[in-house]
């Protein structure tokens, strides 16, 4: 944990977390991939790629751990309740006041959207199983939906007896909660839709895509109110302020655009990132706010009234992301392969790994202040140049089963060698 990144975000919480004004809170050990705002409009919950959700009250996160991957979405239920769900397959309830979870139950595969039915007894999840859950949250019996392509967002209709999801395969399709069954096809894109908004009192569906279209239809016809199309891709998110007056709009080269809803004109349009996506949007209860997530380990709110002048997001010194001539293949390879989810100082600081200074002649699982998987606390590997070339030629699945470590190689056998060898420079054992 970053005590001195805590401090600050209380600070600046407790200074600037007023209306109108620019804000960030930090603390996370890893990218932002989801922001819910609370219905009293007291606290801010974020999702994190550090396996943790930040609840932000009163000035300081409370951290709230459970999930075994990357967290990437969640949602309020009401002021005491939150659902969370990411690349774990699990869909978490969870007691704010106690900060205690419990599992709904699982998916077969990442879950990427979370909402709330309308009646607030249930919440949907979209997955990349191909299938949308249909969580009770009084314990009852979960469904899935069998779509059949990957789910990337879902969004339920007015009376919550109908839910529409976006597909990886272009296509925006209605389903009968209660069956299961398809009530209709009801747009076909082309590209992968990513993400929904469906405001169902004005009458308009919002959608963004892989192929960065991003269109405002009838919900009845489906046929185009506005396309605020642009050459950036792909869209990642969306976000309606709670009068429905915004909608906000991020992409994969971290602009965000604000429309006004009443005109469809552009309220907004500025880069809010150095670098990188954006991959979280969400308003402030009374609007006057929007707050965005990316490869930042912090949250970022910006005023309404002119949110272009604010800083931009991603203010660290990753040089994977900010291109370092001078980096050695060791060092990029570093960056590139471990740097979000490790440190090469003495702590963790609440990354999605262990810090890796003085990994040589460690054993696996033995790091004080990380939270390791079974598989780690009881493996017997000791990290030397041999067992850490073969994690990277074989990758954690296969050389490490049921590790919470991302999937991945390092091909190469000079790359792996390059790495090790960057490594060593951290390490006061230097052991082969």
């Amino acid at each position: 944990m970053r005590r001195s990144a805590l401090i600050l975000g209380a600070m600046i919480w407790a200074t600037h977390a007023v209306a109108g004004t620019f804000f960030t809170l930090e603390g996370h050990g890893g990218p932002i991939k989801g922001i819910a705002v609370s219905p009293d409009g007291h606290s801010i919950l974020t999702a994190s790629f550090d396996y943790a959700i930040g609840h932000w009250q009163d000035g300081a996160p409370r951290w709230l751990d459970g999930h075994d991957a990357a967290v990437n979405t969640v949602i309020f239920v009401d002021d005491a309740r939150a659902v969370s769900a990411g690349d774990d397959f699990a869909v978490r309830l969870w007691d704010l006041r106690a900060g205690t979870s419990a599992v709904l139950g699982h998916h077969k595969g990442k879950v990427v959207s979370l909402k709330l039915a309308p009646d607030g007894q249930s919440v949907a999840s979209a997955s990349w199983d191909g299938s949308i859950g249909i969580w009770p949250l009084d314990g009852g019996v979960a469904r899935l939906v069998q779509v059949g392509s990957n789910v990337n967002d879902v969004a339920y209709k007015a009376d919550g007896a109908a839910i529409l999801s976006a597909g990886s395969d272009g296509d925006i399709r209605e389903w009968d909660v209660a069956s299961g069954a398809q009530n209709a096809l009801f747009l076909s894109n082309g590209f992968g839709v990513n993400t929904l908004v469906l405001n169902a009192e004005r009458g308009w569906l919002a959608f963004g895509a892989v192929d960065g279209v991003t269109r405002v239809v009838d919900m009845h016809t489906a046929e185009t109110i506005k396309d605020v199309t642009l050459d950036r891709r792909p869209i990642l998110a969306m976000s309606q302020s709670r009068d429905g007056q915004y909608l906000a709009i991020g992409d994969g080269e971290g602009y965000i655009m604000m429309l006004d809803t009443s005109d469809w004109s552009i309220h907004a349009d500025f880069r809010a990132t150095h670098r990188g996506p954006i991959w979280a949007l969400a308003f402030s209860a009374d609007g006057e706010n929007l707050h965005a997530g990316g490869l930042d380990d912090a949250m970022f709110s910006w005023p309404l009234r002119d949110p272009a002048d604010a800083p931009k997001m991603v203010q660290g010194d990753r040089s994977f992301l900010n291109g370092n001539d001078s980096a050695s293949n060791g060092e990029r390879q570093f960056e590139r392969k471990c740097s979000i989810c490790h440190t090469l100082t003495g702590d963790s600081a609440r990354r999605a790994g262990p810090t890796l200074k003085d990994v040589f002649g460690r054993r696996a699982g033995t790091v004080s202040d990380y939270s390791y998987s079974p598989t780690l606390l009881q493996s017997e590997i000791v990290w030397t140049a041999q067992t850490i070339d073969t994690l990277f030629d074989l990758g954690p699945d296969v050389y490490i089963r049921g590790t919470k470590m991302p999937v991945q190689r390092i091909k190469a056998p000079q790359d792996r060698a390059d790495l090790i060898e960057f490594l060593r420079h951290y390490s006061e054992t230097r052991e082969n």
